[in-house]
């Protein structure tokens, strides 16, 4: 592992850190080996670490990381819950299909009957503006039209 980029932020109480990972006959390391190597480097906490992204070039063997080390736990209350949520292992992790798929079944048996009378409503007032635009249109070309066959009579007189 290298650093190659340091930066002290005082106002977060954070040092953010760009690192290459080698990773030679490897795969790219995972959000947890990368946090528990900068944890050893930086001799902190688990919990104060945080990596934001990992990025290996296609066919290559190192992985560019940004990583965020917080001097406290307190501190690291900034990190976004989806950053925390990505830094957990696996099986920790909470997903987003599971919070979705439990109100789902009670919210959509109620909104189908209230959705149907709001659409009806909307949909007869779009019809009837939609009938008098191309009755409006209609007439236009017919004005034009009349106007082109004067002129030809204009000029024979």
């Amino acid at each position: 592992m290298e650093i190659v980029e340091e930066h002290l932020n005082p106002l977060l109480h954070r040092r953010e850190a760009k690192l290459v990972v080698h990773h030679e006959g490897a795969g790219t390391p995972d959000r947890i080996t990368v946090r528990k190597m900068t944890s050893d480097h930086f001799k902190t906490s688990l919990d104060q670490v945080y990596v934001r992204s990992i990025a290996t070039r296609t066919g290559g063997s190192s992985a560019l990381c940004v990583v965020e080390v917080y001097e406290d736990a307190k501190s690291a209350g900034v990190v976004p819950a989806y950053v925390k949520n990505r830094n957990l292992p696996k099986d920790q992790r909470v997903s987003k299909q599971k919070k979705e798929a439990e109100p789902k079944p009670a919210a959509p048996a109620a909104k189908p009957a209230a959705e149907k009378k709001a659409e009806a409503k909307p949909a007869e007032g779009k019809k009837e503006e939609t009938k008098p635009s191309p009755a409006k249109e209609a007439k236009p070309p017919a004005a034009k039209e009349s106007k082109p066959a004067e002129k030809p009579e204009s000029k024979t007189k």
